[in-house]
């Protein structure tokens, strides 16, 4: 899922890797038949972690997966933690908004990013294997379980010239290999928005076929859920696919968004994704050729 991205330049922290390699999440585990109760819970991650698609009444801002899924784990309002951010990348996550999470020490932190990184000339899968990778070991040893995803086929859901689609589809599939590969090494759940039911259905996404609507938000933490319960999590209240509590958009606030926020979008995002997408282009022409 992808959105309007602001590049900010940042100094990289470092952080220690643990000592002892073992999560703490895992060590401290209630008994199978006694599930453990998550008190706090953080969102991290881009404008899908920020909820857009899921407006609340009265201009009342986004509500999305992360209320959602506290909700669903009976998390307090003063246990829920969002640093999320428009345009944020997997090295955001790291230095801006992780600091704030091991201070805040909750017992999950839910990760959606990667579109972002993928749309952008310099994506580099090595860099974001060894980000994700950090974010989960400085977690863990913090006592905090991180539940990535890995991502969908965008072409699918958003229309897109045959060209840009395999270029696309191209740096997707290698950010979900550095996802899939991560989160095996580090042994922690992978939320597959790809295996979802329903992530293909148009009323899972919102107009601008970027975010997840109030159901396919729903549907995320509802897949996040089911993925705690399984790593002994309790979820007293599973999350209902129903939608409500939320605004349905109207055909003017659509057309004012792609006006104001989704074309702007497109037209920054395009000029930069465009040189990869040529590459790709001339490469399947000369294998045509040869």
């Amino acid at each position: 899922m992808v959105f309007c991205v602001t590049v900010i330049s940042v100094e990289v922290t470092r952080f220690p890797e643990p000592a002892d390699p073992a999560p703490q999440w895992q060590t401290t585990a209630a008994p199978a038949d006694q599930p453990r109760r998550a008190r706090r819970l953080a969102m991290l991650g881009d404008s899908t972690a920020v909820g857009l698609g899921d407006p609340l009444p009265n201009r009342g801002g986004w509500r999305g997966v992360g209320p959602l899924a506290a909700a669903a784990l009976g998390v307090a309002g003063d246990g829920y933690l969002n640093p999320s951010f428009e345009g944020a990348r997997m090295k955001d996550v790291l230095t801006r908004q992780m600091p704030a999470v091991l201070r805040f020490r909750p017992e999950v932190a839910l990760l959606v990013v990667g579109m972002n990184d993928t749309l952008r000339p310099d994506f580099d899968a090595e860099q974001i294997s060894a980000d994700l990778t950090e974010l989960i070991r400085t977690l863990a040893v913090h006592g905090t379980l991180l539940v990535p995803v890995r991502f969908h086929d965008h072409g699918k859901v958003f229309r897109l010239p045959p060209s840009i689609k395999r270029a696309l589809s191209a740096r997707v599939a290698a950010l979900n290999e550095v996802i899939d590969a991560v989160v095996a090494a580090e042994g922690v759940p992978c939320l597959d928005l790809d295996a979802m039911p329903g992530a293909y259905d148009l009323p899972s996404w919102s107009v601008d076929r970027l975010h997840p609507s109030e159901r396919g938000h729903r549907m995320l933490a509802l897949g996040f859920t089911a993925l705690l319960a399984e790593a002994g999590f309790a979820v007293p209240e599973p999350v209902s696919l129903a939608c409500s509590g939320g605004v349905q958009p109207s055909t003017a606030s659509h057309v004012l968004w792609l006006v104001a926020r989704g074309l702007p979008w497109l037209w920054r995002r395009g000029r930069e994704f465009l040189p990869y997408a040529v590459a790709i282009m001339w490469r399947s022409f000369r294998e045509r050729v040869d």
